[in-house]
């Protein structure tokens, strides 16, 4: 269930967090702040599934197997 939590958190932080940062001001590294927003979302989502990929016991166990069959 923290799986499928965590792997919710960047669709969530992107859909449900750009109405409240829906504004030109402050700019941030030169953008506006929605557009700040969303580039940080995307980079956190790429942490965030692999941290679930790292964490899920299906891809854990498949990833013994291989290291086992290799000489």
């Amino acid at each position: 269930m923290s799986l499928r939590l965590l792997a919710a958190l960047p669709f969530i932080g992107i859909l449900l967090g750009v109405p409240f940062v829906n504004r030109t001001e402050p700019l941030v590294l030169g953008m506006p702040l929605v557009l700040a927003w969303i580039v940080m979302w995307v980079v956190l989502a790429a942490v965030i599934m692999g941290i679930v990929y790292r964490l899920d016991p299906v891809n854990r166990l498949s990833g013994e197997a291989d290291a086992e069959v290799r000489p």
